[in-house]
């Protein structure tokens, strides 16, 4: 089952999946019934879709990709293929198979923490990635000399292919199951008001059994997770900074909030991007 929200609409569209269409009746009638007890006058519609391998999908989606100045994302199943354009040659190959993982770097928010981990990649330094999933932003970092380079996630499973990711790339970076605030949270009024708008955050409850050893402060901490969660951890998070912190995965009417919580904490605001509706910032201790 998975429930999707448009941030700019008023209605929320639930889908259910089922193996066997033997199942379709009894799966309307039933979530008609319960419709009902909630009081939720809703349009219930049947679609079949032809058996496909959905873990491997997602590629049709996933091409090749130019970010900033110094970065080639190039999906592992186009390596062979890539035709390479003028100025290729100075650019740091990133090859990626994010599986079920997120962060491709067609993601806004992935696009522009890649964009500042290049703009920043002169000062180079430690690098710690928060909310690694499928690795782009630690890899695309040790490709352009950052290090040490360290990153975790609360998913096992985008850990497992973010380190396959490093593998592919050869370069050396510590990938980690590990949650902020020690696996568990106590979500606030406004961050239980916010799951319609983050359903990932469904995924920290997930987290309360994960623990793992705490991570070394880095020159540049990049934290593409999300907005409540920025603000619900900011104090935890700013302990892992030197210098410069990205702050990513924001809605852009809740970036006003989560800078003020960084603010609060003694970090100014550099600069900012805004692509669609998401906005990242580059902040400075």
């Amino acid at each position: 089952m998975s429930s999707y929200r448009d941030v700019e609409g008023t209605q929320t569209e639930m889908q259910v999946f089922f193996p066997d269409e033997s199942d379709r009746l009894s799966a309307e009638t039933a979530l008609g019934n319960a419709l009902k007890i909630v009081g939720c006058d809703s349009q219930l519609e049947y679609l079949s879709f032809p058996d496909e391998d959905w873990i491997l999908s997602y590629r049709r989606h996933f091409k090749t990709d130019r970010i900033g100045n110094r970065l080639l994302v190039v999906p592992e199943w186009e390596v062979d293929s890539l035709v390479k354009e003028s100025g290729d040659e100075n650019r740091s190959l990133v090859i990626l198979d994010p599986g079920l993982a997120f962060g491709t770097g067609k993601h806004e928010t992935t696009r522009a923490c890649l964009e500042y981990i290049d703009e920043l990649s002169s000062s180079g330094g430690s690098f710690l990635d928060m909310g690694c999933g499928s690795g782009i932003l630690s890899i695309a970092a040790a490709k352009l000399g950052y290090g040490p380079v360290a990153g975790f996630d609360i998913d096992a499973e985008a850990v497992k292919a973010a380190v396959e990711n490093a593998e592919k790339n050869k370069v050396n970076v510590d990938l980690r199951e590990f949650a902020l605030g020690g696996g568990s949270v106590t979500l606030d009024s406004s961050i239980e008001a916010a799951k319609g708008i983050y359903p990932d955050l469904a995924l920290q409850g997930r987290a309360s059994e994960v623990r793992g050893a705490i991570f070394s402060k880095a020159d540049l901490v990049v934290a593409n997770i999300l907005g409540p969660l920025l603000i619900a951890f900011a104090d935890e998070i700013s302990g892992y900074v030197n210098r410069y912190l990205v702050i990513s995965g924001i809605l852009n009417e809740l970036y006003p909030e989560v800078l003020a919580a960084f603010t609060e904490r003694g970090f100014r605001e550099v600069s900012r991007k805004t692509f669609s509706q998401w906005s990242t910032g580059l902040l400075i201790k």
